[in-house]
Order: structure tokens, then sequence, then C-alpha cells
């Protein structure tokens, strides 16, 4: 395989599947748009399904609220431990935040071989979020506990109101996850793909009424020197109206199987690029196995 760049080609090698070519024609840090070319319908759906439910991210998944009464830091006032909230919804929240990841860094909790699951830096992340009213708590106010560099990556998402008298104040372990599990461990959103547009149109049969042009939604479509031309070809959604607007049968629209545009985006727990180097090899390794139960079976 071989690691994608800013700009270029990546090779997948699957089990009868020839290979399949990625061009990466959009990566930004959170949203990339990928060509696939010498593919099939089949093999495409198996990378956007890796993406969505294969790929790990760290998520909150233990946290531990402080019950009774707490002071400010003058201590000359108490505050409740109570908020407008139970407890276990502002826990789904806090697992939904983004919390930047490392795969080289960190291992799965249950597989750590340095604390055998009890948890250890290894494969946790603690953080801490102490705040007292009246205020909204936002995803900023949470911090790591040693961890400088792993601040969650919106600090702008609000997960609580307290009023005058209360507070908050919780300590939240994070660990590795994948979206099989559960969504909060689901680092990419939007993730789909297109067959490839083919638009053919026959001027000799166009009598250049300009219907197909007025009528065309991406606006695709534009008459230059007598002839009906498109100028973006990749940008056509396949919709067809052009087709049926025009009376001399003279365009024909197609998606082709064997290129197909597959786009996605991130929740910026991992970018793009690391989203993608890290499904290529979940998705090889997936082939991998399978070869050998075919070779088993034999």
């Amino acid at each position: 395989m071989t690691p994608p760049g800013p700009k270029g080609v990546v090779e997948v090698e699957g089990y009868r599947c020839g290979q399949m070519k990625i061009e990466i024609e959009e990566m930004q840090e959170r949203k990339a748009r990928l060509l696939l070319s010498n593919t099939n319908p089949t093999l495409a759906n198996a990378l956007r399904r890796v993406l969505i439910a294969d790929v790990p991210k760290l998520a909150i998944e233990d946290v531990e609220f402080h019950l009774g009464t707490i002071g400010d830091e003058s201590g000359t006032k108490e505050y409740k431990s109570s908020t407008p909230l139970f407890d276990e919804i502002i826990a789904h929240r806090l697992g939904l935040i983004p919390i930047p990841t490392d795969l080289e860094l960190f291992n799965f909790r249950d597989g750590c071989e340095e604390c055998g699951g009890e948890g250890c830096p290894n494969c946790t992340v603690i953080y801490s979020l102490n705040k007292k009213g009246p205020c909204t708590v936002y995803s900023g106010d949470l911090m790591p506990v040693g961890e400088v560099d792993l601040r969650v990556v919106d600090d702008l998402i609000p997960i609580i109101k307290l009023s005058d008298d209360q507070a908050i104040l919780i300590y939240a372990i994070a660990e590795l996850g994948t979206a099989k599990e559960h969504a909060k461990w689901q680092p990419t959103s939007g993730v789909g793909y297109k067959y490839y547009p083919d638009v053919t149109i026959d001027n000799e049969e166009c009598d250049s009424c300009g219907e197909c042009i007025d009528i065309c939604p991406m606006n695709i479509l534009e008459e230059k020197d007598g002839e009906v031309r498109v100028t973006d070809m990749e940008a056509c959604k396949l919709c067809k109206s052009c087709v049926e607007t025009c009376t001399k049968d003279a365009i024909e629209v197609k998606g082709l199987e064997e290129k197909i545009v597959l786009q996605y985006e991130t929740d910026g727990s991992l970018t793009t690029e690391e989203v993608l180097k890290k499904s290529l090899e979940i998705l090889q390794d997936k082939f991998g196995g399978f070869v050998d139960l075919i070779q088993n079976i034999e």
C-alpha cells in the first residue's frame, strides 16, 4: 500500500478484485473527496463501511460525579453538586465530544499488556471538569489530566447550564473503541459515494434548443460554438433531467460502476488522512484474513 499524501494515488490489492486505485481530489483536515478507479460498488462499499465502523478513536467511557457540596477557591461559599440534567444525560453528552486521538500511542484497554485492562497512560486518558454557576459549561472546560496536547478538539460544544448555586465536578476516562460498539467512537460522518457520471451529447441530433441547459440543476451544461457541452462532468448528480427534457434523444447520462467518487468528513478526533490510512490497513487485513479462510477450506 502506498500511503496517501496531500495529493496522490493509493493502490489497494483485494482478493479477486484486481487493484483499486484511489486518487485524492480533495483532502482538507476534516473533509476529503476521493476518486476510486478500477473498482466496483462492492469494494467501494467495503471501504465505506470500514470508514464508518472499524476505525478506532478515543471517547469518554467512564464518568465519576462528585456528590455533596463544592466550595469555591476562597472557601467562603458552598455550591450544590447538582445540575438540571440527570447524570446519565451529561455522561452521554461527554461521550460524544471529539477527543484528539493518536493511534500509534494508545492501545485498546481490554487488550493492553501494560495494565491488563485496569487503565494506564497507554490505554486511557483522564479528564476533569470543575465549574461553578451561573454559567454555561462547554466542552473546552473539560481538561486532560497531565496531557495538555489531548485537549478536546472543539471548545464551544455546550454541555449544560448551571444556575447561581449549582456546580459540577467530574472525572472522566477516555479509551479507544470503534463504532461497532457505540456511535461515540465513530470518527467519520457523511460517508457516501456515487458512480462517476458519464454524459454523452450527440450534437448531430441536438438542435441546440437550450432546454437541457436551463433545466440542469447543477448548471454544468453550456452552449459553445453551436454545440452543447459539459463544463464539469463530476458535478453531475445523475438526475437525468436533461435526458427527460430532450425531445431529440441526443443526451445519454449514466454512472460508471468501475469509477466511483467517495467523500467523507471527520469530527476532528482524527484527520481525514489518518482515517484513510487506517481504513486501508484494516481493509487489507480483512482481505488477508478472508484469503486465509478460503485456503483453510481448500
